[in-house]
């Protein structure tokens, strides 16, 4: 079996670049994954495409009954395929969630950070209080210390990379990237405007002009990420 070289994988390549420029990367969500893929492979920037929470139940059964975590690493890497781990996960909801100081148990460990990485994974995706979905009134309040304690012990060995940023200040984001994170997940901070618009406007335009126009807004919410990020004309 050949061995793992993360240089020639195209995710890693990306990751590389942003810790060596000192930025963070989008990873916007793509519903229509052949369109982005299509996409991918016809633009002069680099584009990794990534395979998040997969809902196919037949891919999962097959994980978790033949494939110990290591084990589907090392599938992934025979493949050429980067791998993301997320050690635990904070669901919010509509109304977001009252606190999580009561949930210690759930948010990243240094010494989980150490326990993964011996997987051989190639990004981390830690849990500090930043929670997937919506945030309560108060917005994300983050615990940059342990951000701070993760990275340390990540010590280069694996990419920190950030799920759950709905609602994020432009503040908050940078403070992420101050604190090791290359990869940002969005969703609603990139689509925002994006459905606001096609809830306002769908009765009115037809198909084409509505997509047409809809993702102008969405180009819009992207470009201004990239800025907040740091990314801009760092390709």
């Amino acid at each position: 079996m050949l061995r793992w070289d993360s240089t020639k994988n195209k995710a890693c390549q990306i990751l590389k670049v942003a810790k060596d420029g000192g930025c963070g990367v989008q990873a916007p969500i793509a519903l229509l994954i052949h369109a982005a893929t299509k996409a991918a492979r016809s633009v002069s920037v680099p584009i990794a495409i990534h395979l998040n929470h997969t809902q196919d139940k037949s891919m999962i059964r097959y994980a978790a009954d033949e494939l110990p975590f290591d084990k589907l690493v090392s599938y992934c890497h025979a493949r050429g395929i980067a791998t993301e781990a997320e050690p635990s996960r904070i669901e919010g909801g509509g109304d977001g969630i009252a606190d999580t100081a009561d949930l210690d148990g759930t948010l990243t460990t240094p010494e989980q950070v150490e326990d993964y990485n011996n997987t051989g994974i190639d990004f981390l995706a830690p849990a500090f209080d930043n929670v997937h979905g919506e945030y309560n009134q108060r917005g994300p309040i983050l615990d940059n210390d342990r951000l701070d304690q993760i990275r340390l012990a990540a010590a280069g060995r694996v990419r920190l990379v950030l799920h759950g940023t709905n609602d994020f200040p432009e503040d908050t984001m940078k403070r992420c990237i101050a604190g090791g994170i290359f990869k940002v997940n969005v969703n609603r901070l990139v689509l925002n405007d994006y459905l606001a618009y096609i809830r306002q406007n769908s009765h009115k335009l037809n198909l084409t002009s509505l997509m047409e126009q809809d993702v102008r807004h969405a180009r819009k919410l992207v470009e201004w990420q990239m800025e907040v990020c740091g990314s801009v004309g760092k390709a």
